[in-house]
């Protein structure tokens, strides 16, 4: 289907944000059900772009089948796996959206006044969006492991779920703002008309109901 292709890579295109980087108070990973995001976070540590990294992410919808503990917990281990040490860590396991891993994390560094947010590649404008409106007293950039669109499906969350995700994600980005959760986003028009085509198309998995 060479026009859901097409729909499904304008809106990777639009969610992915990486932003440069430079050396920062923390590193925050944001907990999901992908662990990539745990050795990006690790990758920047070695980079000395900084000397913590807090992991955020109670257990959820998609991971409490997946993991053993919480996303934070199982993203400590991967990175611990990747050579970061236990202690340059601390874990958040409580929160349950990524209003509250902003939110929280934001209570664990309340001097911090720039930050490394590591989330999803898929993640990354709502992710900047609520950084902006739930912490704005700092510097927030944000990254993700540096995947292809084609290379981001998992064994346990496949084209079919990304693309749901994605479009999921776009509607929040569309209602939030008004709910006071993030920051105003320009949504160009061609992003827009990719999102009502994956809609017609049937991708609607993760639209709230």
């Amino acid at each position: 289907m060479p026009e859901v292709q097409r729909a499904a890579q304008a809106l990777w295109d639009f969610h992915c944000v990486y932003d440069t980087l430079v050396p920062s108070d923390v590193i925050i990973g944001l907990g999901s059900y992908d662990t990539r995001v745990a050795s990006r976070c690790a990758e920047l540590f070695q980079r000395g772009l900084a000397p913590h990294i807090i992991f955020t992410g109670a257990s959820g919808n998609w991971t409490q089948a997946l993991f053993p503990d919480s996303e934070a917990k199982s993203f400590q281990a991967q990175a611990i796996a990747n050579g970061v040490p236990k202690k340059a860590i601390v874990v958040e396991p409580h929160a349950k959206n990524i209003g509250e891993n902003i939110q929280f994390s934001a209570k664990l560094v309340p001097s911090a006044q720039r930050v490394i947010l590591v989330t999803k590649p898929q993640t990354q404008r709502r992710c900047a969006a609520t950084a902006q409106k739930q912490w704005p007293a700092v510097q927030s950039l944000v990254t993700a492991p540096k995947t292809t669109f084609e290379d981001q499906p998992l064994a346990h969350h496949d084209m079919r779920a990304l693309i749901c995700e994605m479009v999921g994600d776009l509607e929040r980005i569309r209602r939030y703002p008004a709910l006071g959760f993030q920051a105003e986003v320009n949504i160009p028009p061609h992003v827009s008309r990719a999102f009502d085509a994956l809609i017609n198309a049937g991708f609607v998995d993760h639209l709230q109901t």
